[in-house]
C-alpha cells in the first residue's frame, strides 16, 4: 500500500502566528503516527516562518515512522540540518528564497551534474533521496543518472485539471510513473492531492510509494478531527 506522509508545515505555522508552543508541534507529529500516519514530512525554509530549524532536532528525536526532510538543497544550512539528523529521507526541491510554496520541478538535465553530487553527499551518509520533479519522462530520465533512489512527482496541474477532466489529467503522470518503473525509480507524489482527488490518483498511478500531504489533511482536521481525518486518507490510498 502506499504510504501516508503527514506534512506538518502548517502546524508550524499556526504555532508561530502566536508564539509560544501551541500547538505542539512535536505532539501532533506523534498523534498523527498514532493514527497511523507511515511518515511524517517537514519542509524548513531560510525564514523559519513554519518549520524551525530546532524542531527538526526535537522531532527526529522522537518520531519512530519514516521521517521526510524537504527543502532547497542550495541553501547549505539545509544541507547542513539533514547531514546533522540523516532522516529517512530527503527531497530535493527547487524552492527559491522567500518562495510560498513549491511551484515546479528540478530541471535535471540542465542541473544533473550538480544532482548527482548532492544526491552522492547524502547517500554517502545512508540518506534515501528523492527529487522533486514535473511528470516529464526526460526530467525522470535524467533524474535516474543523479544516482537519486525515488522522484517525487509536483501533483499541482493534476489536482488543478481533475475536477473537469480527470483521465486528462492523470495521463502524464501515469507516463511518468512508467517511466521511472523503466529506470528504475521509486516514485512518490506531493502537492495539492486531497479527499477528492487522491484515490483516483492512487488506483492509476504503478508503483507509487509514497505522498505527502499538508495543507489539505490539515484543512480537513479542522472539522473532522485528525484521527479521522488521517483515517480516511488512508481510505482513499487503499480503495
Amino acid at each position: 500500500m502506499t504510504k501516508l506522509s503527514v506534512n506538518i508545515n502548517k502546524i508550524a505555522t499556526l504555532r508561530n502566528s502566536r508564539g509560544g508552543n501551541v500547538p505542539n508541534l512535536l505532539s501532533v507529529a506523534l498523534d498523527c503516527e498514532r493514527f497511523g500516519a507511515q511518515g511524517i514530512t517537514v519542509h524548513p525554509r531560510p525564514d523559519e516562518r513554519h518549520i524551525r530549524y530546532q524542531d527538526v532536532y526535537d522531532l527526529k528525536a522522537e518520531i519512530a515512522t519514516e521521517f521526510n526532510i524537504e527543502g532547497n538543497c542550495q541553501e547549505q544550512k539545509f544541507i547542513d540540518l539533514v547531514l546533522a539528523n540523516k532522516p529517512t529521507q530527503v527531497t530535493l526541491v527547487p524552492d527559491a528564497l522567500g518562495q510560498i510554496t513549491s511551484n515546479h520541478g528540478w530541471d535535471t538535465i540542465t542541473n544533473k551534474r550538480y544532482l548527482q553530487e548532492t544526491v552522492k553527499r547524502f547517500k554517502d551518509q545512508g540518506i534515501r533521496v528523492s527529487i522533486f520533479v514535473d511528470p516529464d519522462e526526460q526530467m525522470i530520465e535524467a533524474a535516474a543518472e543523479t544516482g537519486t533512489d525515488r522522484v517525487e512527482l509536483y501533483t499541482e496541474s493534476y489536482a488543478t485539471n481533475y475536477t473537469t477532466d480527470a483521465q486528462k489529467a492523470i495521463e502524464p503522470y501515469v507516463k511518468a510513473a512508467q517511466k521511472a518503473q523503466q529506470v528504475g525509480l521509486g516514485l512518490n507524489a506531493g502537492h495539492d492531492l486531497d479527499l477528492n482527488n487522491l484515490s483516483y490518483f492512487s488506483k492509476h498511478i504503478p508503483g507509487l510509494l509514497e505522498v505527502s500531504i499538508g495543507h489539505a489533511l490539515i484543512a480537513d482536521a479542522l472539522y473532522l478531527g485528525l484521527p479521522e481525518t488521517i483515517e480516511h486518507y488512508l481510505a482513499a490510498l487503499r480503495s
